[in-house]
């Protein structure tokens, strides 16, 4: 019994070795794909202010916020967020703030047809991959992290 448990975990760690360099790649994929997405939403929402304002007075309606607050709040989202989240600066803070821009424009639409229910669930998903498994590597995160850590006086 402990060979054949002794086999699988081996098998198991050579599957995992080569696919340990593709973490950062893949969260570095996500990041890139979530901004994507977003930032050009947030574009055409200040290309046009008249018809954002009658999208969020009308379609978006939300019971908290008034309209003009949560046009700019959405826009604001769209712009900031996915800059930040393409650096990989503050990437959980951002992915976290897209996460509730996807969430709010979800629950805030009275009919969504199921082709974009199913767009927004992944984008859901993508986001909560960054939120729980942070930035990866390939961030100006990783870096600051990695600049803060040597210029902190080790506690011995």
């Amino acid at each position: 019994m402990n060979t054949i448990i002794y086999r699988l975990h081996k098998f198991n760690e050579i599957v995992a070795y080569p696919a340990e360099p593709l973490q950062n790649i893949a969260l570095l994929v996500l990041r890139l794909y979530a901004s994507w997405i977003f930032f050009p939403a947030g574009l055409q929402k200040t290309r046009d202010w008249g018809s954002t304002l009658f999208l969020f007075e009308e379609e978006y309606r939300g019971p908290l916020l008034s309209p003009e607050l949560a046009a700019w709040l959405g826009t604001f989202g769209e712009l900031v967020f996915p800059v930040l989240l393409t650096l990989g600066l503050l990437s959980r803070v951002s992915a976290a703030g897209l996460f509730v821009v996807n969430a709010v424009a979800v629950m805030s639409l009275e009919v969504i047809a199921p082709v974009a229910m199913a767009d927004h669930v992944l984008w859901g998903a993508a986001l909560l991959v960054i939120i729980v498994w942070g930035h990866g590597k390939i961030s100006l995160d990783y870096f600051m992290t990695r600049w803060l850590e040597c210029r902190s006086p080790r506690n011995v």
